[in-house]
């Protein structure tokens, strides 16, 4: 027998160990991509959890919520999916007076709470006629409100604290 008649089976071996190795990598390739597939999934999931619950609390924001806060169940639509958001009662953190020299006179959200300049001849008016240094008529305010959605079909959970600074008539504090 001739050395080459000897070395014809190698070639089919060979063939076969690169043909599984080239398997095993295909198979690690397909597996990567269907893991990063679950992890975008899962990740939007998440993000329309979060979105259901950002828009709930703008809801709670748009509402009277200082008149008489409380807690509720609030349902969102995000995506085509329903989510439902248990809101938290907002809490009061801060009431802060506000003084005139902190509004600006031309604003008209700010002439609103400008207390009248009173005082004859004390020097301390400015050029409107209301006294700098005195308290306004408006109080600023700081809430916190909270809305946590967990859905139980796809498992996605979100948990958004917002807080808010609005202004309220003097004398009103935290409830």
């Amino acid at each position: 027998m001739t050395m080459l008649h000897k070395q014809r089976g190698s070639t089919l071996l060979v063939a076969l160990v690169m043909l599984m190795l080239l398997t095993l990598v295909a198979l690690s390739a397909m597996n990567a991509s269907t893991t990063s597939i679950e992890v975008v999934g899962n990740a939007q999931l998440r993000e329309e959890a979060n979105a259901a619950a950002q828009q709930v609390i703008e809801g709670v924001i748009s509402s009277n919520f200082t008149a008489s806060p409380a807690s509720s169940v609030v349902a969102a639509n995000v995506g085509g999916t329903n989510y439902s958001a248990v809101v938290a009662v907002p809490t009061c953190k801060s009431t802060v007076p506000i003084v005139n020299s902190e509004l600006d006179p031309n604003n008209p959200s700010d002439t609103v709470c400008l207390s009248s300049g009173s005082i004859q001849n004390t020097g301390v008016m400015n050029a409107s006629g209301v006294v700098s240094t005195a308290q306004s008529w408006c109080y600023q305010q700081t809430w916190e409100v909270n809305a946590t959605v967990n859905d139980s079909d796809t498992g996605a959970n979100a948990s958004v604290h917002q807080g808010i600074s609005l202004r309220v008539p003097a004398g009103t504090d935290c409830p």
